[in-house]
């Protein structure tokens, strides 16, 4: 039979998620001099349950070539989980794992192609009668 994660320990990881994401927008916005990384949001932090790996979503300001600001981003994983072992008091500091938040990409994408759909339909003759 499978152990479940008690409540403590799930509060734990909700809570480790949360200094996590505080203290790598810290780092990111505060300690990283790179100009061809640009503006980052830290958007979600997903941590493992022996929390030995963070997934780390992200977006960029403005939203202009996101997968090559991304691999440079990538490239201060080390520093940045260097970083957050200086700031997080804890016995073993997660492997950070930058992955790009698309949700919000996505979301314009879908967004211009109703615009577009509703554009297209309106150009559509009207009839007066019904539809039967």
């Amino acid at each position: 039979m499978a152990k479940r994660p008690s409540a403590s320990g799930a509060h734990r990881n909700e809570r480790m998620k949360a200094l996590i994401a505080r203290d790598i927008a810290s780092i990111v916005h505060d300690e990283l001099k790179k100009a061809s990384i640009g503006l980052v949001s830290v958007n979600e932090v997903v941590v493992s349950s022996d929390l030995s790996y963070a997934k780390v979503y992200v977006s960029f300001i403005p939203e202009d070539h996101p997968k090559t600001r991304l691999a440079e981003l990538k490239k201060t994983e080390g520093f940045v989980r260097s970083a957050l072992a200086r700031k997080l008091s804890i016995y073993k500091v997660p492997e950070i794992h930058f992955l790009l938040d698309e949700t919000a990409y996505r979301s314009a994408r879908i967004e211009a192609a109703l615009k577009k759909e509703e554009a297209d339909l309106s150009k559509l003759p009207v009839s007066d009668e019904e539809d039967i």
